[in-house]
């Protein structure tokens, strides 16, 4: 993959990591000897090998801990020490994981994770599980182990996470499927919004915004009146969202944005990124002419270099283009959501989030 001129390198996800540092934890258990490095074997057949950070060891219990690299991905998670503690459990009672410090306990209904448990996702259990059974196999002990994973510093890092919305306090999440970070990738941003979705519709939430950005979320809230729990961090990913409500609906639906982002919903763009979509000057020019604009307007409007400078001409003419905006917006979010019992509304701000327009 390459951004500009730079390929950009893959890192590890903190699930990887962890089954990296259980797996060295459980080997000197067996051997009284750490690995280093340690190699683990992930789902689809990598086996990549980690460095060990720190490792400490005692009667019936090892520690070893990894540095999570996340290659050129702006991961949160990026530097951060994942640490598995391992003691032997009594016969039969099989792999119990535990939170340490800066690992989340979830709270909330709605997640893949019952309430109470660490937050450690099943993905990541499967692959730490996997690689216990295996060692154990190998080393013919017994697979009976207790796993305490930490993340120092993890509360502070969830502040920066989806986690406090999602009900799971302490700490940050255990994640990741495939136990590799593919830079940029999508797929880590609606998997978030789809967990929000789960946890509102769970917890009895009838009316949740998703909003492009802090000022729109911010703003939206407010007007709207509702609590933190019914926010939900789309960004440019309207059609992520949309196409999972359309399977998992929510009584009401506010999509909440910019001007320049929502004209992009209204000509179809589903993806509102700016190297993935643009907004059609032209058509928001078009629009000023049947709203009444005077030639000399829709020409200006035509030359502009931004939305939000057609914008501020149509608010200079009391045209009201963010409205026409609105409603074409909810019109694309509307078909998308097909007959899932939705009701659906669009809020328009402008770029200092004050309300521009909205859908009937």
């Amino acid at each position: 993959m390459a951004r500009g001129q730079q390929h950009l390198r893959r890192g590890w996800t903190t699930g990887a990591c962890a089954t990296a540092a259980a797996s060295a934890a459980l080997t000197a258990l067996a051997t009284g000897r750490f690995p280093d490095p340690v190699t683990i074997t992930l789902p689809r057949g990598e086996c990549p090998s980690f460095a060990l950070h720190e490792t400490r060891r005692g009667d019936g219990w090892a520690m070893a801990s990894v540095v999570k690299d996340a290659g050129d991905d702006p991961d949160v998670t990026h530097g951060a020490v994942i640490e598995a503690r391992l003691t032997h459990g009594p016969p039969g009672s099989g792999i119990v994981f535990k939170a340490g410090r800066g690992v989340g306990i979830v709270t909330k209904p709605g997640l893949p994770l019952a309430v109470g448990e660490p937050a450690i996702n099943p993905a990541p259990r499967r692959m730490i599980a996997e690689a216990i059974g295996a060692l154990a196999a190998r080393y013919r002990i017994a697979g009976d182990v207790a796993i305490e994973i930490a993340v120092p510093g993890g509360e502070q890092l969830a502040g920066h996470t989806w986690n406090p919305r999602l009900g799971i306090l302490g700490g940050i999440s255990i994640l990741g499927t495939s136990g590799i970070v593919v830079p940029y990738s999508c797929s880590a941003w609606i998997h978030s919004i789809q967990r929000g979705i789960d946890v509102a519709r769970a917890t009895g939430v009838r009316h949740v915004v998703g909003s492009t950005g802090n000022t729109s979320e911010l703003t939206a809230r407010a007007l709207l009146g509702l609590g933190e729990e019914a926010m939900i961090d789309m960004g440019d990913f309207v059609g992520g969202m949309l196409k999972y409500l359309r399977r998992h609906p929510i009584e009401r639906v506010t999509v909440a944005g910019g001007f320049a982002k929502l004209s992009k919903l209204a000509q179809g763009a589903l993806d509102l990124h700016s190297g993935r979509s643009q907004v059609g000057i032209a058509r928001l020019a078009g629009h000023l002419a049947a709203l009444g604009a005077t030639a000399e307007v829709v020409e200006r409007a035509r030359r502009a270099n931004t939305a939000m400078e057609v914008l501020a001409l149509a608010e200079d003419e009391r045209l009201p283009l963010a409205a026409t905006v609105a409603e074409e917006a909810a019109a694309v979010a509307r078909e998308v959501l097909g007959d899932a019992p939705v009701v659906l509304d669009v809020l328009v701000f402008d770029r200092q989030g004050r309300l521009a327009g909205r859908s009937a």
